[in-house]
């Protein structure tokens, strides 16, 4: 056993990361966060129960690997939460190990809830409330209720999912409005934007929805692929494991919708990530300098540039800044009357050293993104 993993069996460490813990209680930052991480795995919970276990479709995910054994050892939804939280925890421990204790704290509470926030999602609004709806034949009504999947006269699935039911109440405005889409194309495209929102607010704290997310950030972190890339070898691997019951057919539309959720969560990771590239020309560009680096706690660049009509010398700030950043420097800008000639270009992709709003024990901490 080598030096970085006995570390997590001393005392030291545990008390050190109390310690921290106990810090970050105290900080807004951690109460932000914890909504933002509620949210995004409130959200992954609803594309699961409504969209995933329904359809029987199996996506690269650690909840369409559950899904799976689950089916195969005849469980209950109950088993498949379990099955969920218990696969998770071995992944945890890698998270732990390979990618950092704020990362693997993080993950423990989401994958953590999961599983129940998916039963609450059955409980507050089952998804049979729909087949009331749009279905008056109680024999399939009762397969439908008990898990099972009705067939019709031909043996052909009668629903391809309960939560397509719902389309068949709009039909007549969607489906024959030339998407040419079945019911099972419907809960993969709902159940992959969703997962990716999921996902890509999860990562944007530095945290993920667990199972797959874990072995995507490893991948991402030794192999340097982008994380939709990750997300997308890791899930073709568990995505075929759904031979053992589905046909073909379906696993097929599976990798189709593990491809689609690394391309969807490469987008908005982008969206979420993006930085504004900001130049300004001022005459009071010690004002706006002053700003940048006490109030937004920003760094910045100032260059001697020459106008190309007046010949004048002047300033010119460029630093990069959050939306909301950007917001507060303009404001401040049009609050004080300051006279500046402003560019502003998106930016998704930083390289090297980015001053986080980290501030621990009175310290700003400059780390590495």
């Amino acid at each position: 056993m080598n030096a970085y993993v006995k570390q997590y069996f001393t005392a030291e460490y545990w008390k050190d990361l109390l310690l921290e813990f106990w810090h970050a209680l105290g900080t807004v930052k951690f109460w932000k966060e914890l909504v933002v991480m509620t949210i995004g795995i409130t959200i992954g919970a609803a594309a699961v129960y409504y969209f995933l276990m329904p359809s029987k479709l199996i996506i690269g995910t650690i909840s369409g690997l559950s899904i799976v054994i689950n089916t195969l050892i005849g469980g209950t939804p109950d088993t498949f939460s379990y099955l969920v939280m218990g696969i998770n925890a071995f992944l945890l421990i890698l998270a732990f190990l390979l990618i950092g204790n704020e990362f693997g704290a993080k993950t423990v509470y989401t994958a953590m809830i999961l599983g129940p926030l998916t039963q609450l999602w059955d409980r507050i609004c089952p998804y049979t409330n729909f087949t009331h709806k749009v279905i008056d034949n109680p024999e399939i009504l009762a397969q439908l209720q008990s898990g099972l999947t009705p067939l019709d006269a031909n043996g052909n699935p009668y629903l391809l999912s309960r939560a397509g039911e719902v389309l068949m109440q709009v039909k007549d405005s969607v489906m024959s409005g030339g998407l040419g889409m079945g019911d099972l194309w419907f809960d993969l495209v709902c159940f992959v934007l969703l997962l990716s929102a999921s996902q890509a607010i999860e990562f944007r704290v530095n945290a993920s929805t667990g199972g797959l997310d874990i072995l995507a950030k490893i991948i991402n972190k030794f192999l340097h692929f982008d994380i939709g890339m990750s997300v997308s070898i890791g899930g073709a691997l568990i995505c075929c494991t759904a031979f053992f019951i589905n046909d073909f057919r379906l696993v097929v539309i599976g990798l189709i919708g593990t491809w689609l959720n690394g391309i969807v969560i490469n987008y908005f990771t982008a969206s979420l990530d993006r930085r504004k590239r900001v130049c300004i020309i001022s005459r009071e560009h010690a004002r706006i300098r002053k700003y940048i680096v006490e109030d937004l706690v920003r760094g910045c660049s100032l260059y001697t540039v020459e106008g190309g009509y007046t010949g004048e010398e002047s300033k010119e700030i460029q630093s990069l800044l959050t939306q909301e950043e950007f917001a507060s420097l303009m404001a401040y800008i049009r609050d004080n009357n300051i006279k500046a000639f402003i560019t502003a270009s998106n930016c998704s992709e930083i390289y090297g050293l980015w001053l986080k709003h980290r501030k621990r024990h009175g310290k700003i901490e400059i780390s590495n993104e």
